[in-house]
């Protein structure tokens, strides 16, 4: 079928048949069956199977291959089996970005039930370190929503009640625990008081994830800053001690061509982050994007695949190496996100996460916590409550979702 429809269209798709999000778990299971030969031959045979069974370009086989390959070296030195990741959702955001479909409320509008929110996260978190205590914690994503949209006060009260109910002070259990990542997303949240609040506290990795360096595209996709605050948050995080800084950006925004993301990209290597994560834009369906998209579709263009060239040789010219990969439903070009950095800087938890290695327990709005059951190659998902509200008011209800699935 898929070659016929290839023929018929004159369209050749990078990923041929592969429509799921996690291409490397399957180039990782690939890779175990021929665990017996040398790398390079399971290498060979892996990107063979990819093209000859999938028809996927040789290109992306080797992609998926060179990343699954450093994702197995990665974890050889991480016990997952034995212990498991939290994931700590914050729901607000300073402004709604016009391509997100995540759980998000402006913080200006629920600035005064952030504090319940926080409140009813740290009783959450409280349950979770009592119940799940029979493994260890190896890493910490605080995500959203971005994280820093709340004051540094309830920053501090948030991450002091991580610390305490974690016993992360204690160093048996500090050595264990791999990574702690804050998405620190929005250069317009980033202050000195929540930098120095986090560095207290022992984050070790965050993000500032301009998306652009492009003024005009941060107007038009509704970001509340521009270049200049991006720069001012990099320095000011460099300045507080931060080591592993991470920026994201997206391949394809409206009225983005190739020269605006190489403009994006000299930006960004002069800052020189630890990591990189390019995104292809997806359309999704709950995104203001998708709802308005007859004003925008003129002003998308197709040369993503130039973009992600473009932005693979600024991460090798910055000294880093792909290590993760996914893809969305309806990204832009058929194409994939991925994850570069600096060797010992790569984001365990992405590994984690991506190819279902280890338990994700997760609180907060719309948070989904992942058991994996290595034994019966299954995972059971535990879901909390999009709505800020309802996650308030049916918190008992949230619990007693967890208390069935521990």
């Amino acid at each position: 079928m898929y070659r016929y429809l290839e023929q018929q269209t004159r369209t050749t798709l990078a990923w041929g048949t592969l429509t799921g999000v996690r291409p490397t778990k399957l180039a990782m299971t690939k890779l175990e069956q021929y665990e017996s030969m040398t790398e390079a031959e399971a290498v060979r045979r892996t990107v063979g199977a990819f093209r000859d069974e999938f028809f996927v370009s040789e290109e992306k086989a080797q992609l998926a291959c060179e990343i699954a390959v450093r994702e197995k070296k990665l974890l050889s030195k991480l016990d997952y089996k034995d212990g498991f990741s939290l994931y700590v959702g914050i729901p607000f955001c300073p402004s709604r970005c016009l391509y997100c479909s995540f759980t998000s409320y402006p913080i200006g509008i629920y600035a005064e039930k952030a504090k319940t929110y926080i409140d009813t996260l740290c009783k959450e978190l409280a349950y979770v370190a009592e119940q799940y205590n029979h493994k260890r914690l190896v890493a910490i994503y605080i995500g959203g929503g971005t994280p820093t949209s709340i004051s540094h006060e309830l920053l501090a009260v948030l991450l002091k009640q991580i610390q305490t109910v974690f016993r992360l002070q204690e160093p048996e259990v500090a050595d264990g625990l791999v990574e702690f990542t804050v998405e620190a997303g929005r250069p317009d949240s980033i202050t000195p008081e929540k930098l120095a609040v986090m560095k207290e506290y022992g984050v070790t990795r965050i993000s500032i994830n301009p998306q652009t360096m492009n003024d005009e595209t941060l107007r038009t996709i509704g970001r509340a800053h521009n270049a200049a605050q991006v720069k001012e948050a990099f320095a000011m995080a460099r300045q507080a001690g931060f080591d592993n800084i991470n920026m994201d950006l997206i391949a394809g925004l409206p009225g983005e061509d190739l020269d605006s993301m190489r403009h994006t990209l000299a930006e960004v290597r002069a800052l020189a982050p630890e990591s990189l994560t390019v995104h292809s834009l997806a359309i999704k369906r709950a995104a203001n994007l998708n709802q308005q998209m007859d004003d925008y579709k003129s002003t998308i263009h197709h040369d993503m695949d130039a973009m992600h060239t473009a932005a693979q040789e600024t991460a090798q010219a910055l000294g880093m190496e792909p290590y993760y990969l996914y893809r969305q439903k309806n990204i832009g070009g058929n194409l994939e996100n991925v994850g570069y950095a600096k060797p010992g800087c790569e984001c365990l938890y992405n590994i984690l996460i991506m190819e279902e290695m280890t338990d994700i327990i997760a609180a907060g709005a719309g948070a989904s916590t992942k058991l994996v059951y290595h034994a019966e190659n299954r995972v059971e998902r535990v879901e909390n409550c999009k709505s800020v509200d309802d996650y308030i008011n049916r918190f008992d209800e949230m619990l007693d979702r967890k208390r069935k699935a521990f």
